[in-house]
């Protein structure tokens, strides 16, 4: 073999080399996307839909998702952060409330009266977590991109409407996570925790007299047709409970992007990313009441004056978390002040 032969073909390998690289630089990347209400709720058509078309545009088209509603890739509700973990999904949208006590640092903040917009709400949550590393702890296993609240949790009832305290009592109510099956006890209803999607049909079937939503999923689980009653607390007032969300990735997934992909990830996350996510919740209730109002249903409005006697009760489920998680190696009344600094700061409170 020539000397010219040996250059030509080592210029050869070598564009070989280089295009084999470009091409897997440019591989495009499609991320399994699953959560379990169905398209037209706002968690579907508002947040995570934008969400991959933002990442999609900012990837340069490498990255794309294809979602899977309402539990398509199979399982139920509370099993969505095994299947982020497990690599079954790349990524989930769920409520943490859902996986009963597996994350109790967090659930400070679906204590009673905690917070007044979602969007405050969720950036204060998101720095809670950081500040008290519960990245390395609760959130191990997983590679949570941002976390988020509802807007304010309200009372949606078929029979009639709560004014007082003493209205609570032979309810069985609807509750969505530990922390409100234990306030509704308090309060003297009977609380019956089940997801979201089991909602409609329970209040058909006169399982559950009513149940603790926020205005926001209403109509996209058709409640305001099963129910005739909604009992607002007070705006001025806290919000009577929210509960926590996570969008979380599989870690094996996100550690194995190139460094400018997970930089997408990366900047599609975090603390403003949070907050978009709430104002979203945040935007979306108003629209979602007035659909109750077309239909008829009746209003109440629990004044701050009664409020107070359900402050009592909720008194009684902030020193019962604290307890627990104390007991589980944590400074409880630590992680409550460093939640109620964080939305004093943030939200108001």
């Amino acid at each position: 073999m020539t000397m010219t032969t040996r250059k030509w073909m080592a210029g050869m390998l070598c564009a070989i080399g280089a295009g084999l690289a470009s091409s897997a630089l440019a591989e495009e990347l499609t991320l399994k996307v699953h959560h379990f209400l169905p398209p037209g709720s706002t968690a579907h058509a508002k947040f995570i839909v934008p969400w991959c078309e933002k990442v999609q545009r900012d990837s340069g088209g490498r990255l794309k998702c294809q979602i899977f509603p309402a539990m398509q890739l199979g399982g139920t509700p509370p099993q969505l952060i095994d299947q982020a973990r497990d690599g079954i999904a790349d990524i989930v949208w769920t409520l943490l409330g859902y996986s009963a006590g597996r994350f109790p640092a967090v659930e400070v903040f679906e204590l009673p009266f905690m917070t007044h917009s979602a969007e405050g709400g969720s950036r204060a949550l998101w720095e809670y977590v950081h500040a008290n590393r519960l990245m390395e702890s609760e959130f191990k296993d997983v590679h949570p991109i941002l976390f988020h609240v509802h807007d304010e949790g309200q009372l949606h009832l078929v029979k009639g409407p709560i004014e007082t305290l003493a209205d609570f009592r032979g309810l069985k109510l609807r509750a969505p996570t530990r922390q409100t099956n234990k306030f509704l006890a308090a309060l003297g209803a009977t609380p019956v925790g089940m997801p979201v999607p089991q909602v409609a049909e329970a209040l058909s079937k006169g399982v559950i007299d009513g149940a603790m939503l926020p205005w926001e999923v209403v109509p996209a689980i058709k409640v305001d047709e099963f129910v005739k009653f909604h009992s607002e607390t007070d705006a001025a007032s806290p919000a009577l409970y929210t509960a926590v969300f996570a969008f979380a990735m599989n870690r094996a997934r996100y550690e194995s992007l190139p460094p400018d992909l997970r930089k997408v990830i990366d900047d599609n996350g975090g603390a403003d990313a949070s907050a978009r996510a709430g104002r979203i919740w945040d935007d979306s209730a108003v629209a979602a009441r007035n659909k109750a109002i077309e239909r008829g249903n009746q209003f109440n409005t629990i004044p701050e004056s009664e409020l107070k006697n359900w402050r009592k009760a909720a008194d009684w489920v902030a020193k019962s978390w604290v307890e627990e998680v104390s007991g589980k190696g944590h400074d409880g009344s630590a992680l409550l002040d460093s939640a109620r600094a964080l939305l004093k700061t943030h939200d108001g409170n």
